[in-house]
């Protein structure tokens, strides 16, 4: 019998042991440890939640349909994703409303190549639960004008066309950290109009955001990390057409050691979830 009890406590302490290596932590904006409860709750409470993610990262493609599964059951929902264009929502729809299936979806929209793996999870649990799912980014032939010609080349866009992106002329802010980083990145590459291609992106997601936002319902979206960085990006631009929102910001990261924040992603957004640098990549 006191055999049977050894191995028992052995495989509880090993187990117990096993378990202080996790693949994630939550952080608040000034790098104290928070949990998944916490994020939760101040998701529930929002307007609108924007989950930063790094494109190709198994677990926090997991973890925004977990969120999303959760915040469902407190409030109403609207999702919205930057990886699908405004000009496919028509498409967008069909599928919702089970009027196309998945190949002909495939067919008809440009979907990113991880769509399946990454996405589909999202719309699909949408179309399950008759949520709005909204395409939310500019087209990126128009973005691909911007980076050639400027913001001024969008005045060319037909009447049609300008229904895809953010009014005109876009609010733009040169001097903003991280539009002066990425041209820092790029080593000059592109001149002013990289930033710029990346501020009409920002620009449109927060406007179509903004004008499907619903009394009492929480919009989650989905976007690159650097989308919303800082609260830039698509929250600066959210506050210009809606000022006073109540953001909730998620900040993606990568780290060797999951147990402390870093100090360069301090104040980056109002949780920082910080992934193991090992995670499994989806392409």
């Amino acid at each position: 019998m006191k055999i049977y009890s050894f191995i028992a406590a052995l495989l509880f302490f090993t187990m117990a042991a096993a378990q202080d290596k996790q693949p994630y932590q939550l952080f608040n904006k000034n790098g104290k440890k928070t949990s998944y409860k916490n994020l939760l709750k101040a998701s529930a409470g929002a307007e609108v939640v924007l989950f930063g993610e790094h494109h190709d990262n198994s677990f926090i493609h997991w973890l925004q349909l977990e969120l999303t599964k959760d915040l469902a059951e407190k409030k109403p929902l609207i999702l919205g994703a930057e990886m699908i264009e405004r000009d496919n929502q028509p498409q967008l729809n069909k599928y919702l409303k089970g009027e196309i299936n998945q190949k002909a979806f495939d067919t008809l929209a440009r979907l990113w190549n991880n769509h399946k793996t990454d996405y589909k999870p999202l719309v699909d649990f949408a179309k399950e639960n008759k949520l709005p799912f909204i395409a939310t980014n500019i087209p990126r032939r128009y973005a691909s004008m911007v980076y050639k010609q400027g913001l001024e080349a969008l005045e060319k866009l037909t009447a049609e066309e300008k229904e895809w992106i953010a009014p005109l002329p876009i609010p733009y802010d040169a001097s903003l950290p991280g539009y002066v980083a990425m041209l820092e990145m790029a080593g000059g590459h592109g001149g002013d109009n990289l930033p710029k291609a990346q501020a009409v992106k920002d620009a449109t997601m927060a406007y179509f955001i903004s004008r499907n936002m619903q009394a009492d319902a929480v919009f989650i979206h989905y976007n690159g990390t650097y989308h919303s960085d800082n609260f830039e990006g698509i929250n600066w631009y959210l506050n210009k057409y809606r000022p006073g929102v109540k953001v909730i910001t998620i900040a993606a990261v990568s780290q060797k050691d999951v147990s402390k924040l870093e100090k360069e992603h301090l104040q980056k957004a109002d949780f920082i979830l910080v992934v193991d640098e090992d995670m499994t990549k989806t392409y």
